[in-house]
């Protein structure tokens, strides 16, 4: 077992916090770090855009990570949320807390 981070942004605070407060309760992150709402400049469906996000970074744990970035798919508000994820490394504490998750 090992850490894991899903990046993930989202419309506004309110709804970052509801969707993280579902995935703890459901023991698939063990912390969301929301952070302050930053410029977003993209291009979607052919269009360039501009707008206000908030950002949050999940951290979890392998042996959930495949169950957690699902179900922070089918709780996004988004039709088509952003979800990034990646393996790392992580002090022996923190490895030790993110391995309880998931039972």
């Amino acid at each position: 077992m090992s850490a894991a981070m899903i990046w993930c942004p989202f419309a506004d605070e309110e709804s970052a916090a509801k969707v993280a407060g579902r995935l703890l309760d459901e023991e698939l992150i063990a912390c969301a770090n929301i952070l302050a709402p930053m410029r977003s400049l993209y291009r979607w469906n052919g269009e360039r855009g501009e707008g206000t996000e908030t950002g949050v970074i999940f951290k979890t744990d392998t042996s959930v990570l495949d169950r957690a970035q699902t179900r922070l798919a089918e709780l996004h508000p988004y039709d088509e949320p952003a979800i990034l994820s990646w393996r790392c490394d992580a002090s022996p504490g923190t490895a030790a807390w993110l391995a309880k998750l998931g039972g």
